[in-house]
């Protein structure tokens, strides 16, 4: 169990900072990070790092399956990841 609590821990911080590099990008209008590796990261497991970055940062707040999406993945996965653990103990 410490393995994958490291993996999300570091998933976490990977979304995080996916989120306030993209947003410096959009300021600067640079090349951006696409939505699609945003979700990724999301799905492997950093939906709480994309959520708390997309609203740290102000970044994706007014695109809809952003502001749903993302917190939607995190319950998802906080719920698979509570009945994984339950199942495991």
């Amino acid at each position: 169990m410490e393995i994958w609590g490291t993996y999300f821990v570091i998933i976490n911080i990977v979304g995080f900072v996916m989120m306030g590099t993209d947003k410096k990008k959009a300021i600067r209008g640079a090349w951006r990070t696409p939505e699609a590796a945003l979700f990724g990261v999301a799905l492997l497991g950093g939906a709480l790092g994309c959520t708390l970055g997309m609203y740290h940062f102000r970044h994706k707040t007014k695109h809809w399956y952003f502001k749903y999406g993302m917190p939607f993945i995190f319950a998802v996965e906080s719920v698979l990841f509570f009945w994984i653990y339950r199942l495991f103990q």
